[in-house]
């Protein structure tokens, strides 16, 4: 059955930044629109890049958004709302037992306004039933090595496909596609302050003065601000002010194993 949309879930990393251009040079048939879930906490190289893709693609990228989450943190942490949102590391300082706070960030700043977009696109006012026989295709960049992420759509009427798969492309292959058509390197896709970071990605923000000096700063409001928890909450697994951990270490926390566990296939593509 003909799909009555073709949706690109684009999230402005490698993978899905990828399969964005393969779309354009028809590699893969095209779709109706982009959906971009901005969480309004990426990196700025992250909002860079989305400008210029967009500059590369025949077909429309929608930016939607549900809210600020880091400014929904700040306020939780202040205390206006009970969410921290993300799965933040905790360590209770008397027994030392460390754990993860649930997640919420996926849904409430990725999936939800991605839906509401869907639905508006498909012409649905809001509380509107569908017409029955509704079908979408929501095309994701899960490359090859992230096969584990794959998931059926939790609404009957939206069908994740992924064509990447299809190709037989991994995260390299889609880097020296990347290359071969001299298109420059999309950078990983995530929160600044995304708990998920590999050593590697944390050395990366760091890099960056301003964007480290909020993640630092977020990092102390997080032990600061939350006197209601019984447990210390981190932003690294380690359990240790982000400031004091040496990134080059050999302990390095691979993103992928604890996306494997918890992502929704949404983050980092």
């Amino acid at each position: 059955m003909t799909p009555d949309l073709r949706i690109l879930s684009l999230g402005a990393g490698v993978q899905s930044s990828t399969l964005a251009l393969l779309i354009e040079k028809g590699v893969v048939p095209m779709v109706d629109v982009a959906i971009f879930a901005d969480t309004k906490s990426e990196p700025k190289a992250v909002y860079d890049f989305l400008n210029w893709i967009e500059t590369q693609l025949s077909y429309p990228i929608y930016r939607v958004s549900s809210s600020n989450l880091k400014q929904d943190i700040i306020d939780a942490i202040g205390g206006e709302h009970t969410f921290l949102y993300a799965p933040f590391f905790t360590k209770n300082p008397q027994t030392g037992k460390k754990g993860i706070l649930r997640r919420h960030c996926t849904i409430d700043y990725k999936v939800t306004p991605i839906v509401q977009k869907v639905r508006q696109l498909l012409g649905l006012k809001k509380g509107e039933k569908r017409k029955k026989g509704t079908k979408v295709e929501m095309l994701m960049g899960i490359s090859t090595d992230e096969i584990t992420r794959m998931k059926p759509n939790p609404l009957k009427y939206i069908s994740n496909t992924y064509p990447l798969i299809d190709l037989e492309m991994s995260r390299n292959d889609c880097k020296e596609w990347m290359k071969k058509y001299n298109y420059p390197e999309p950078p990983r896709s995530a929160c600044t302050f995304c708990p998920y970071h590999s050593n590697e990605e944390w050395e990366k923000i760091k890099q960056d003065k301003k964007e480290w000096e909020e993640v630092v700063k977020l990092d102390l409001l997080l032990r600061k601000g939350t006197k209601r928890n019984v447990s210390e909450i981190f932003l690294h697994k380690e359990c240790k002010p982000i400031s004091e951990i040496d990134f080059n270490k050999d302990t390095k926390l691979k993103q992928l194993d604890l996306f494997t566990e918890e992502c929704d296939g949404i983050c980092a593509l």
